[in-house]
């Protein structure tokens, strides 16, 4: 067992990572179409409120993600992270505007200019937080210049490689396209038109970075049978989601959104397989899960907890997303509440 447990957590924060992709995903791309989808104030709200009651919940399986990563594999972490200071930086600054954005934008609704800096710190921040997430993830599977003691030698712009840009870039368009699937199934009216139209439209080229991730994963580290196959499996289950898109299943197409970025997934961690981090100076700086995992002991704890854990929070979110199920129009958003003028800029009032 002890033998093993490298492998399960391996798997573990492959699926974790695979949560956050698929949960975050949509709502990182909606927070993106706020600006560029939204075309007034009631339509922005109407976006904000698909997401408003999990939002934050999907943000946990990235920090259970990074947290994992910390537990079970430190020295992956610890090569990872201090390689990418700068990305990680901009990631967190552009989480922290997304959420307080999403806090503040509505708390001076009378002030257009407020709500519209808001705005921007959500759409922005959606994009900036995808774009750095899919680089690092991309960076973590096709590699870094690593010495022998898993340090980064190449500068503080290492990072900024193609593959990196084709993972930020596939993130971006990913979570774009998830999030215009999301909106056609839980909007309703001219919001869910236009959201079925562009998707239908755009669906291949906003999936073309992402699968140009997978396919450069595969033919760098040789990919063989098992990885090809869960490529064609990726390319099927999109194909599968156009088609059933533009015959107007949106639910189906949804599905087969999930099924591409579930296989797609799979295909590149089960090719990288066992290294968690490739050097590109030399193979023999790889780390591996065996190089770079914690003692047989921690992980053993940490799996007990993990197999109570995960299935609660699987549970309490599957329930979550089924209390607010139903579709959302404009008509359901009120009038926005604007403060009396007499009493603006009043930190507090008396009785």
């Amino acid at each position: 067992m002890a033998e093993a447990l490298p492998v399960i957590w391996f798997v573990l924060i492959a699926v974790l990572w695979l949560g956050y992709l698929f949960l975050e995903g949509f709502d990182l791309g909606v927070g993106v179409l706020m600006k560029t989808f939204a075309r007034d104030e009631r339509e922005r709200r109407l976006l904000l409120n698909t997401i408003g009651p999990v939002w934050d919940g999907n943000e946990v399986w990235l920090i259970t993600a990074a947290g994992a990563m910390f537990a079970a594999f430190p020295l992956w972490y610890a090569s990872l992270f201090s390689a990418l200071y700068l990305p990680l930086t901009l990631t967190l600054l552009a989480l922290i505007f997304r959420a307080v954005s999403i806090e503040y934008r509505g708390k001076r609704g009378y002030s257009q200019r407020w709500v519209d800096g808001w705005t921007w710190c959500l759409s922005g921040g959606s994009l900036v937080a995808a774009f750095c997430v899919g680089a690092m993830l991309a960076l973590t599977t096709t590699g870094l210049p690593l010495n022998a003691n898993g340090d980064n030698v190449g500068g503080a712009f290492s990072w900024l490689t193609f593959p990196a840009l084709l993972g930020g870039l596939g993130a971006v368009g990913f979570s774009v396209l998830h999030g215009l699937l999301f909106l056609t199934l839980k909007t309703d009216g001219e919001v869910r038109v236009r959201a079925h139209a562009l998707a239908t439209r755009w669906a291949p080229l906003f999936l073309l970075p992402l699968i140009g991730w997978v396919v450069y994963v595969q033919v760098q580290s040789d990919g063989g049978v098992l990885g090809w196959s869960l490529v064609g499996v990726s390319l099927l289950a999109a194909a599968y989601s156009w088609v059933r898109l533009r015959a107007g299943g949106e639910k189906s197409a949804f599905l087969g959104q999930s099924v591409f970025l579930a296989a797609g997934v799979a295909a590149i961690f089960t090719t990288v397989f066992p290294v968690v981090l490739p050097s590109t100076l030399d193979p023999a700086f790889d780390l591996t899960i065996h190089t770079a995992s914690s003692s047989g002991y921690t992980l053993g704890v940490m799996f007990a907890v993990a197999a109570v854990g995960v299935p609660t929070v699987l549970g309490y979110q599957i329930w979550s997303y089924s209390v607010f199920a139903k579709r959302l129009t404009v008509e359901h958003i009120p009038p926005a509440h604007t403060v009396p003028v007499a009493i603006r800029g009043h930190a507090s009032l008396t009785p």
